[in-house]
């Protein structure tokens, strides 16, 4: 399950990031997307959960949370490839 993460301090990193999901399962992957032009955080990420049961826990459990200074708003991440227009 992909899971977006918002709100993150700019300092965050992946392994950050990683550590905070393994708490509640196991991460496949993590994403904090970069701004092209400053190659600095845009402030938020996606992680990739290979447990949908795990995926959930970490939402619940990380939303609202302080991870270097900030709180995370955490939820499923929308798939934007299957919206109709």
């Amino acid at each position: 399950m992909k899971i977006y993460v918002g709100n993150l301090a700019h300092e965050t990193t992946e392994p950050q990031l990683r550590e905070s999901f393994e708490a509640f399962g196991t991460v496949d992957s993590t994403s904090i997307v970069m701004d092209k032009d400053s190659g600095k955080s845009k402030g938020f990420a996606f992680v990739e959960m290979s447990s949908d049961d795990h995926a959930q826990k970490a939402i619940t459990g990380l939303h609202g949370k302080d991870l270097a200074g900030n709180p995370l708003k955490v939820n499923a991440a929308r798939d934007n490839s299957s919206s109709s227009n």
